[in-house]
């Protein structure tokens, strides 16, 4: 299943939220190999809350970021030993894998991590360890020496290795026995004799020889552990501390881990100063989830990613240079924008994204589900100003009127309460009203922000008017802006009342046409961001 995120700009509206839930549904419907759900990257405002409630649609979770995570990687997953298991065992997985490292972990206490084991500390083992030290469990023993079980009496071995290679006589009487020691020998009766009566930690019996009976009777009196194997005191010498356990090799420091919700580029950041091949993967818990290599970075999966309502990178999602764009709606101009392969772009000069939605409907020939065609129409409605912006198109006009009669709704009426409950601006901060619909753009390397907020009461803003012009002053100084202004519209009186930093009033002045234009001016029928307010502050910026 292709699981893809839709989501609008960074300052969701109305149409940007509508448009990434009725698209997601959208590519659903037409697709059943993909798992497309709506994301929104912001608090939705009061209107859009009013119109999800309405219809009965839940708001879509929020989306953080479209960067690639270590868990998008193609890592090592579930790859580790526990602590308990065999260093032969540790080795052969590592060759399986292809890999020089592998974690350990107490599998008892929900993988937590214990350490990490690599190739190269076992090669030092072999060659500079103490190879007579053995440390491990009587299981792990049977298992590396493909041994039988004769006499067990201890579940855990610890002690050192001797090998009978000496005559009977010259073994009897200078070789001391002790109650840790592990003896590798063969059918020499006197010697096991020799053993069974210094009580002995574990006799391994090689080259499958045989004990007598009363020889075993006596090693049960003296609880002394005994396993026979066909290999020979060579083969037993060679492998026995392969069987200790992967923790007495493991490094002594921990192994600097990653976690799987780290991002990719941090891990990246990481090995190039460190360069470790090697990293285990955890959870937030300390749980091991495998190994992640250098080499693995190239084998990523990036976040499959549709666009609604905008086109910059500088409104959509952190991180979306990381992402795999499939597809753009968008009803905005064109802004620097590239991808790195061919995607569906569907850009069309209409008064909101939601109108180009219900013409993919319409093309795709799928029915519209109620709180759909709900949503639809109270984004078109939004965007447009109830049909009466300049940016309101015949291809809107039509989709407003087909989705008003499935709905059987009065449109107007429904948008007015729309309007009434999404304009109010109590308990919201001069800042929060400022940046509730904010948007930013570059002309002529100047940087302009354009707020723009709705009302049906103008007065409550007005009333704070000098607070308002301060605020912005302040927020284009601390955010080096050469232009910020906040249009309020008045949806009844079909303007927009504009306030701005001191340093814009020449500019405003010229946009408008408006000599020394003051703060709180109504602009009569300035009513749309894209192609009134914006349009003729480039202009003047630009010498146009």
């Amino acid at each position: 299943m292709e699981k893809i995120y839709v989501f609008g700009h960074k300052r969701p509206d109305t149409d940007s939220v509508c448009a990434s839930i009725a698209m997601a549904h959208l590519l659903n419907c037409v697709d059943e190999d993909v798992e497309a759900t709506p994301r929104i990257l912001g608090s939705i405002n009061n209107e859009t809350q009013f119109v999800l409630e309405h219809f009965g649609v839940k708001i879509p979770k929020y989306l953080n970021d479209v960067k690639v995570h270590v868990r998008d990687v193609n890592y090592l997953r579930d790859f580790y030993i526990d602590k308990c298991d065999t260093i032969k065992n540790a080795y052969d997985l590592m060759i399986t894998e292809q890999t020089s490292a592998i974690p350990i972990v107490d599998i008892k206490n929900n993988r937590q991590l214990v350490g990490l084991i690599t190739l190269k500390e076992l090669a030092k083992e072999l060659v500079d360890g103490n190879r007579k030290k053995i440390h491990t469990s009587y299981d792990n023993l049977l298992k590396v020496l493909d041994g039988k079980e004769l006499i067990r009496h201890d579940d855990e071995i610890d002690g050192n290795v001797l090998t009978a290679t000496f005559r009977s006589t010259t073994f009897l009487h200078d070789v001391e026995l002790r109650s840790d020691t592990i003896l590798v020998v063969g059918d020499r009766h006197s010697i096991l004799e020799y053993a069974i009566e210094s009580g002995v930690k574990l006799i391994i019996l090689v080259g499958n020889s045989e004990i007598k009976a009363e020889h075993l009777t006596a090693a049960l009196k003296k609880h002394i552990n005994i396993i026979r194997t066909t290999k020979d005191s060579f083969e037993v010498s060679n492998i026995l501390s392969l069987a200790n356990y992967t923790t007495t090799i493991s490094s002594q420091n921990p192994p600097v881990t990653i976690r799987e919700n780290d991002y990719l580029t941090d891990f990246e950041e990481i090995y190039s100063k460190l360069a470790y091949s090697n990293y285990p993967v955890i959870s937030n818990d300390n749980q091991c989830l495998g190994l992640i290599k250098i080499t693995d970075v190239n084998d990523k999966k990036r976040k499959k990613v549709v666009l609604v309502d905008h086109n910059e990178k500088d409104q959509s999602a952190d991180g979306l240079e990381e992402a795999e764009i499939m597809e753009i709606i968008d009803h905005h101009r064109l802004g620097m924008f590239s991808t790195s392969s061919p995607i569906n772009f569907r850009n069309m000069s209409v008064g909101s994204t939601c109108t180009i939605i219900h013409s993919l409907y319409e093309q795709y020939g799928i029915a519209i589900p109620r709180e759909i065609a709900g949503l639809l129409l109270s984004a078109i409605l939004s965007d447009t100003l109830l049909l009466k912006s300049p940016t309101t198109t015949n291809i809107d006009i039509a989709a407003v009127q087909k989705l008003a009669d499935q709905l059987d709704i009065e449109y107007e009426q429904y948008g007015l309460e729309m309007f009434k409950r999404g304009s109010s601006l109590q308990d919201k901060t001069i800042e929060e009203i400022i940046y509730q619909d904010f948007k930013q753009f570059i002309a002529e390397d100047k940087k302009i922000g354009i707020g723009q907020v709705f009302t049906i009461n103008y007065d409550e803003i007005d009333v704070k008017r000098d607070e308002f012009v301060k605020t912005i002053n302040e927020q284009a100084q601390n955010n080096n802006y050469d232009i910020i202004c906040l249009f309020i519209t008045d949806i009844i009186h079909n303007g927009s009342y504009v306030l701005y930093n001191d340093k814009a009033r020449n500019t405003i002045s010229l946009a408008f046409g408006v000599n020394d234009i003051e703060e709180g001016h109504f602009l009569n029928d300035v009513v749309s961001r894209k192609k009134q307010m914006i349009t003729a502050i480039i202009d003047v910026i630009e010498g146009k």
